[in-house]
């Protein structure tokens, strides 16, 4: 695959996702693909990391059964992180954005899936666009989704609840950068009473921001916001068991992906013996998909007209 070898306007757009052992984050991806389509005329393909097919080697082979010569992918990822960074890039056979701190000399050990790479079947040029970052309209979904929740409720108010964003945690900086951005920016808009926690690998822990949050502050009712886009095992089971929720999914159910990390949760007791209200991740929401077309028109300098 030459990444620069063609240049047309024949564009052919690929979404990108992580993929899950569930099916609820493939119905999600596929109503986004659905909803873009409608409102443009590009060919446009899901391509997932792991687990769920078509894989991206697969969504790039695709696209060029339909003749294009130019392939805008964007990473529907809320962060960058080892993903966006490392992984795709190199999926994709491109040259990785950050050095990987899994393994920092670049050597993966015998079985690792980096070492066994499909070929990219396609001699056009593929432009990897940046995930999506701390968008206005990433915040415009959140502070929906909980003015939502105090509509619905006449018994909530903002003296007497508190707001926690979920966010996934990362070994790289960047996911901390963003849920904190996000955060500063929906406190300046709304005023309520909000904190972070991180599902892993950073800090603070859940229990921990709760335990901190409702120690310095007087609220009876927590809205639990997952910064996640699509539901999934940490969304429908891991945060759940972190808040002491019920879950649908089984905790013997595992992930069969081979993440290279623990999801164990630090053995802290979460003090808080008032309602939690757990919301529903992003999902397909009307705003997600105007980033995805801005993204889009600002690679293309708007030149295709969207519907």
């Amino acid at each position: 695959m030459d990444s620069n070898s063609k240049s047309g306007d024949n564009i052919g757009v690929l979404l990108l996702s992580h993929g899950s052992t569930l099916p609820f984050a493939s119905a999600v991806f596929n109503e986004i693909a659905e909803k873009f389509k409608n409102i443009s005329d590009y060919p446009v393909e899901i391509g997932y990391m792991k687990v769920s097919k078509p894989t991206i080697s697969q969504a790039v082979h695709n696209l060029s059964l339909k003749s294009v010569d130019k392939i805008i992918a964007i990473p529907i990822f809320l962060a960058d992180g080892i993903h966006t960074l490392v992984d795709i890039p190199l999926i994709l056979g491109m040259k990785k954005k950050s050095i990987d701190p899994r393994t920092p000399d670049g050597v993966y050990p015998e079985g690792h899936y980096l070492n066994h790479l499909d070929d990219i079947d396609f001699d056009g040029k593929i432009v990897l666009l940046d995930c999506i970052g701390p968008d206005p309209f990433i915040l415009q979904i959140v502070k929906n989704k909980v003015a939502d929740v105090f509509k619905d409720s006449e018994s909530l108010n903002k003296d007497n609840t508190g707001i926690i964003l979920i966010s996934h945690g990362s070994r790289l900086k960047y996911n901390s950068e963003f849920i904190n951005e996000l955060l500063r920016m929906f406190k300046e808009k709304t005023g309520y009473k909000t904190t972070l926690g991180f599902m892993e690998l950073t800090n603070p822990s859940i229990p921990i921001a709760i335990n901190e949050f409702s120690k310095s502050n007087d609220f009876e009712n927590l809205i639990a916001v997952p910064i996640f886009i699509a539901p999934g095992m940490h969304t429908k089971r891991d945060i759940p068991k972190i808040l002491k929720l019920p879950s649908d999914i089984k905790s013997k159910i595992g992930h069969d992906h081979h993440h290279d990390h623990s999801h164990s949760h630090e053995d802290v007791e979460m003090r808080f013996d008032g309602k939690i209200i757990y919301l529903d991740p992003i999902g397909c929401d009307p705003l997600l998909i105007d980033i995805i077309k801005q993204r889009i028109d600002a690679e293309t300098n708007s030149t295709i007209i969207f519907k």
